[in-house]
């Protein structure tokens, strides 16, 4: 069943498209969502989106940046949750925010960047605060965030500012949020003046390689969304009380900045596909369907 599925998926594509069986191809061709209700489907880094809504390029507290991607896509809850981020921006003292990726119109295997952003629930906020919303196309192309990490990796720079640290902790605090990714830089920061009632917004809160210039949020699956894949251990079943701050946090600038010489007693782990690679095969089976849907 599933065979023929994809077949008929191939047949109806474009012939230049044809012999790209990659999955990436196949979503990054579809210019529009599926017009299906909305569903998250499968995990973050292998899956895809039906019925996604595009977040407007402009709206009075945000703008969609780096348009030509066609990535400003998401769930409801997402496009919600960045018009409601957008909004908090401006109580702290910015203007708004400038939106980066998101999804692709249907989700699923991006042709480049993100091994993840593929469920529609996934958010890039660029760290630089807007000095205005008025943004031609061109600007938005051209236009480069700031980083807010020093060269070193081990602390903040001088753009790291109170309202960033403000502007995370409310973005943590709503509770469709799952985790967010920063540079580890500013995990360690935030960590400087934790206390005990930062506990459980700041668990939200994990470094990651490449988010010096932006922060990633990750929503939960929605509910309802039956076929959607939450990350385990999820922030909500987190039941220790940490907030992320103590030897993990530490292992970021140290091990992992200046790996320490071990023996190598085992031979290397084989590699890992990256989603470029995958084929609608290894996509959730509902992904056909969203592809092929009109």
């Amino acid at each position: 069943m599933r065979t023929a599925l994809i077949a008929l998926i191939l047949a109806a594509l474009p012939v230049a498209a044809q012999p790209q069986s990659l999955a990436n191809q196949l979503f990054g061709a579809r210019q529009m969502p599926s017009l299906q209700e909305p569903q998250a489907i499968g995990s973050y880094a292998n899956g895809c989106a039906a019925g996604l809504v595009r977040l407007p390029e402009t709206g009075p507290s945000w703008q969609a940046m780096r348009l030509s991607r066609n990535r400003n896509w998401g769930h409801p809850d997402a496009i919600a949750y960045v018009q409601d981020l957008s909004r908090t921006a401006q109580q702290i003292g910015w203007k708004g925010l400038y939106i980066g990726d998101i999804s692709q119109p249907r989700g699923g295997p991006m042709t480049s960047g993100h091994a993840s952003h593929q469920i529609g629930l996934d958010i890039d906020i660029w760290m630089l605060p807007p000095r205005r919303l008025d943004l031609s196309v061109a600007e938005r192309e051209s236009l480069s965030s700031i980083s807010v990490r020093s060269e070193d990796q081990r602390s903040v720079n001088a753009n790291w500012t109170r309202q960033h640290h403000a502007l995370l902790k409310q973005a943590a605090l709503d509770a469709r949020v799952d985790r967010i990714f920063v540079a580890a830089a500013v995990k360690i920061e935030m960590c400087k003046t934790a206390t005990r009632a930062d506990t459980g917004w700041l668990q939200k809160i994990r470094p990651a390689v490449g988010h010096n210039y932006h922060f990633h949020v990750r929503l939960r699956c929605p509910r309802g969304n039956r076929h959607c894949v939450t990350q385990t251990p999820s922030v909500a079943e987190l039941s220790k009380g940490g907030n992320g701050c103590d030897a993990t946090l530490e292992w970021w600038v140290t091990d992992f900045l200046n790996p320490p010489r071990r023996e190598r007693t085992e031979p290397p782990a084989p590699r890992r596909r990256h989603p470029r690679e995958f084929t609608l095969a290894d996509l959730p089976a509902q992904c056909g369907e969203v592809l092929a849907a009109p």
